[in-house]
């Protein structure tokens, strides 16, 4: 939803803070978000012979003899963990895994409902990084795949890594790899729009946490310079003379190489001082409004390009940056423009990579995922407020799938290999029949509607 330029600023923010009203009321009326459904027919108490004992003992034989029969016998095939600790949810910090469990219940749903795979909330009562790589080894039976979430750095990237060399299904960190997917859909088009190159653009990244740390890896594997990224975090730009980062370089090993390998010019400062003449800032540090001024966005390039990527506050209000000489200004919030929205990732890329049985998830399908976003959004036209699909446009996802299966194949880490049209058909079934039995849920009654918003909002 894009802000209408007549509103006042009191009214931009009013609505800004309505979606979390909303939610307080809604979420204790559903008591959750999901829920599980039969798949299977239950004409009569017959058929739970079959699908229970003594029936269902034929298929666990079946798959004592041959393992791979799981994806056959079982629903492992569409089963996905989402595995937290609770240490870095959204922009609430450590709050835990109980608390962070509407966050993983609302991930499973956008999982259902926009790539149709059956996502369960796994929140662990452990931030020690190798019980947590331990549980993840100890789900594998079960699930086809693995998205960690919400988990604090350093020790995202240490179990990300961990987790994809000793697991024989896809593992993805979605705060590093979905954002950054996502982030250079977003590039791919602003710049086309401003008429800039990915391999001249200069770029400051603000925030060296999961999202930005895999985002300018992945924007570097698509084309842009290493020498023409500067990044920041809470203590100035990283540069090569950072004893600081240096003295943890074995914890955080990465963040020492950007110290090493960005920031061409070697400049040093602050924010302010790594945003002069920059063509684009990403900015993936802590909730706004206030992180960035507009008079810093006054000193960026001409036709400059701003993502304010914290949630739930980005780090400028859009209009703010607008009034200080952006061109193309994107956020993570659904009520703004520019939606730059993990959800336009995960589902789809899950959804390709669970079609061909894949048993890991590369930065390079991160790149394919994106191209074809952007490719998506161009295609249907795209502007200033409009650089990236919008979530109601469900074919994107079908299409992000097979662009991601296919890499899958080509790689070599897809199981089962099938064709561009076996994968459309397949992920186009799949993803209508998850929109489908909702929309009929609600119709037929069975997922009632909420309460109004005028009842909501008019009590609070």
């Amino acid at each position: 939803m894009t802000p209408s330029k007549k509103l006042t600023v009191e009214e931009l923010l009013a609505k800004a803070k309505k979606p979390a009203k909303l939610a307080l009321a809604y979420h204790p009326y559903y008591q959750g978000k999901i829920q599980i459904m039969p798949k299977c027919p239950i004409r009569t108490p017959a058929d739970f012979a079959i699908w229970y004992t003594p029936g269902v003992a034929a298929s666990c034989r079946k798959i004592k003899d041959d393992p791979e029969q799981v994806f056959t016998q079982t629903n492992k095939w569409n089963f996905v963990a989402v595995v937290t600790d609770g240490t870095r949810v959204l922009g609430l910090g450590d709050i835990g895994p109980q608390a962070g469990l509407p966050v993983m219940e609302g991930k499973a749903l956008l999982f259902k409902y926009l790539g149709g795979v059956d996502a369960f909330p796994i929140c662990l009562g452990t931030k020690n990084p190798e019980e947590i790589i331990t549980a993840c080894k100890w789900l594998e039976p079960t699930f086809g795949g693995i998205n960690l979430e919400d988990l604090s750095k350093p020790k995202c990237f240490r179990i990300l890594e961990e987790t994809r060399k000793k697991l024989n299904i896809p593992v993805w960190h979605d705060d590093q790899q979905g954002t950054a997917t996502v982030i250079l859909a977003g590039i791919i088009n602003a710049l086309k729009i401003v008429g800039k190159k990915m391999n001249q653009a200069k770029i400051t990244m603000i925030g060296v946490g999961s999202a930005n740390t895999r985002t300018a890896i992945v924007l570097m594997r698509a084309g842009v310079k290493p020498g023409n990224i500067i990044m920041v975090d809470s203590k100035g730009i990283l540069h090569s003379n950072r004893k600081d980062v240096e003295a943890e370089k074995q914890e955080n090993p990465w963040k020492w190489d950007f110290c090493l390998n960005t920031n061409a010019e070697g400049r040093t400062g602050s924010t302010l001082d790594a945003l002069k003449n920059a063509d684009i800032c990403i900015a993936a540090s802590k909730p706004g409004p206030g992180v960035i001024k507009k008079e810093w966005i006054t000193k960026m390039a001409t036709d400059s390009i701003v993502f304010a990527c914290a949630n739930p506050i980005p780090e400028i209000w859009p209009w703010e940056a607008k009034e200080a000489g952006a061109k193309i200004v994107a956020t993570g919030r659904s009520d703004f423009e520019n939606q730059i929205n993990n959800s336009l990732g995960f589902p789809a890329i899950f959804r390709g990579v669970l079609d061909v049985r894949a048993t890991t998830i590369t930065d390079d399908m991160c790149i394919a995922a994106g191209e074809e976003l952007a490719k998506f959004a161009e295609e249907r036209g795209i502007h200033e407020g409009d650089i990236v699909p919008r979530m109601e446009e469900w074919e994107v996802y079908p299409r992000e799938a097979v662009a991601c299966a296919l890499k899958s194949i080509e790689e070599g880490v897809a199981r089962v290999k099938l064709s561009r049209q076996e994968l459309w058909d397949r992920a186009v079934s799949i993803i209508r029949n998850a929109m489908d039995s909702t929309a009929l849920l609600m119709k037929k009654g069975l997922i009632s509607a909420p309460p109004s918003e005028e009842k909501v909002l008019g009590s609070q």
